[in-house]
Order: C-alpha cells, then structure tokens, then sequence
C-alpha cells in the first residue's frame, strides 16, 4: 500500500536529485579571483580560485617562462633572430601586420609578445626557442609539472582557444609569482605599456600600468570563451600583491576590480585567511567554465548588465580605483626582411 506519506517522500528525494543535477551542471555563479601577497604566498582573498578557466592571453606568461630558461641556458640570446614563418603569421586576431620572412631580435620578440599580445610572434618565438611549435608546447607542460600547477596544460603557446587548454587562477598566481622570482632581471618586459613595431604602435590592454601606481605587469588576456583574464603585480610601501581574475566582462570590470582589490590589500583590509597560494585545491571534477553564451551572444547584454549592477565602480556617478596618471613606456621595435629564412610549405599529400 502506497501512503500520502510515502509518496511525499519519494517526490522529495526526487526534487533533491534533480535540483542537484542542476547544481551540478548550472553555469558559476562566481567567476575566479585570487589575491596574494608575492613574498609570503599568503592568501588575501580568494573566489573559486582552482576552477578550470581557458587562459587566453596569460598562457603567453607560460611562453615567456619558457623563453627565459632557454636565455638562462644560453641556447637563445636576446639578439637572436626570431622570423616570421608561415605558421605564424597564420594565427587569428593578430595586429602587428607582419608577413612571412620579417625577422626581429628575440628581446624585441618578448616585447611584441607580452606588451602587444602578439600571438603571430608568440608562435615565431616558440619555433625559434624549441625548433617548433610542438615542442616548444611541450616544455611549457614540463615546465608546469615542474612549478606544481596541476590544473594547468597547454595546447599552444599563445592561449588561442583550445578545449585542451585550461589554467586556474591558483596556478596564474604561482606562474607569475615563480617568474617575478626566478626571472627578475626580465621583470621590464611586463612593465612597458606599449610598442611600436616598424613605427605602428599596439597598446597594453593592461589600464593598471598608466593608472595605478606601483603596478608592474603582468598579462592581460581575451576570448569569448574565457572573458577578460587578468594576472597583475603591484608593489606600495614595500609590499607586494599579485591579482588574478579570470571571467571579467568588460575591461572596465576587469581593471576597476583588480584596483580594488590592490587598494584594500595595500590598506591592510584584506587579511590572510586561507593559508598559502600552494595549499588552495585545483578541481578536476569539471572542464573549464565557457563564457560564450554569456559575452558574445544576444545573451551578452543582459548579462553584462547584472555585472555592471554587481561591480559599478567606475562607471558614471560611482568611485573610481584607477586613479594615478603615470607615464607611459614605449618600447620601439624594428624588423628586417631575413632572406635567409627557410620556411618551405609541407607539401599537401597526394589524395590516394
């Protein structure tokens, strides 16, 4: 005999299970956010911090780790030529208008890469460094098991949508902290706020170089399916603090909300509270979040505008954390036509 009791139970059970499964597939309510302190690795602040996020452009942090070793090991030099291949200049949303055969140094190639975002360049200085891109990818995921970012693997070296791809903020924090640390005699790389290449100038997308003082780098980055990422180091009155956010909407969101959270933990508002940097957990239980219905479909606009009710600072009639006006520092990069680059196309097998 079934009662009214019963029966109610089992609806109960059954609404549980289905409002887990919603739970359990229902896009994140947070998007990640992590604030260190550099030299302790102490915890300030932290939002879903080990949830697996496409990297974009920080992924270039990666490739510059990697390039830094080679310099430190002597195979590459900062005068080494870095030339344009076919495989690079085939990359998607590149700006410096270079075509096949265009050399620059390497030195100026970290520039391009870091500061421009260039993701042609990111590609020409991978083959440069490794021979090609394939193994240059392969030292970065050496190099990721070895700084302990087990959330983290790459597919390219410039953070060009890959589902293969994903970091997590934890691991950004512990790629740019071992890089400050490992690499200091490079830390100007990540401090320029824009280049010029053969005269065309390509600004940082980094606001908090010219607008909030002591910032010095780290990388910016952009897809539909990450949102607006962002790793950045600033230092004031002798102490240092690295931001991470990843799933940013507007650039607005992304730099006033990074201030933000460098302003508090410069004022001390910010105490540690969840240990060191190391300690917070990767998940590997999901992949990584798709922001695409949110920010680049017919969605993007409502969406955008629960984030502006969210986080309103800086926008008109709300306070401002981007407050400095500090100058900018241009570095000037010229290339040359390298006729001696071999860069003969694979030849397209004969159908059988």
């Amino acid at each position: 005999m079934i009662t009214a009791h019963g029966t109610g139970r089992r609806l109960r059970r059954g609404l549980s299970a289905v409002l887990l499964l919603l739970a359990a597939t229902a896009p994140a309510a947070a998007t990640p956010v992590l604030v260190v302190d550099a030299d302790s690795h102490r915890v300030l602040y932290e939002e879903e911090a080990g949830l697996p996020w496409y990297p974009a452009s920080t992924a270039k942090l990666m490739s510059a780790f990697v390039a830094f070793e080679a310099l430190r090991a002597g195979s590459v030099t900062l005068s080494t030529p870095v030339t344009m291949t076919r495989n690079a200049v085939r990359q998607a949303f590149t700006d410096s208008g270079l075509a096949v055969g265009r050399a620059m140094t390497m030195e100026d190639a970290l520039y391009a890469m870091i500061v421009a975002s260039a993701n042609d360049v990111a590609v020409a200085l991978a083959e440069t460094v490794a021979g090609d891109e394939a193994s240059f990818v392969r030292r970065m995921n050496a190099a990721a098991e070895r700084l302990g970012l087990t959330g983290t693997h790459f597919a390219n070296p410039n953070g060009l949508f890959n589902r293969e791809t994903r970091t997590t903020a934890r691991d950004l924090a512990l790629l740019g902290l071992a890089i400050d640390r490992m690499f200091a005699e490079h830390r100007r790389f990540f401090r320029a706020t824009a280049v010029t290449i053969d005269g065309k100038e390509i600004r940082s997308n980094n606001l908090l170089l010219t607008r909030f003082a002591g910032t010095s780098g780290m990388k910016t980055g952009f897809l539909c399916a990450s949102g607006r990422n962002l790793v950045a180091l600033a230092e004031r009155n002798g102490r240092r603090v690295m931001v991470v956010i990843l799933g940013a909407t507007t650039e607005r969101e992304r730099n006033e909300r990074s201030a933000l959270y460098l302003t508090e933990a410069f004022e001390g508002r910010l105490p540690p509270a969840a240990g060191l940097v190391e300690g917070l957990a990767n998940r590997a239980d999901r992949p990584p979040e798709d922001m695409r219905l949110r920010l680049c479909t017919d969605q993007s606009a409502a969406y955008e505008a629960r984030r502006d009710a969210l986080y309103p600072m800086g926008l008109p009639g709300q306070p401002t954390y981007l407050r400095d006006a500090l100058a900018p520092e241009v570095h000037a990069i010229g290339t040359w036509r390298d006729d001696s680059a071999a860069d003969v196309p694979v030849p397209t097998p004969r159908p059988s």
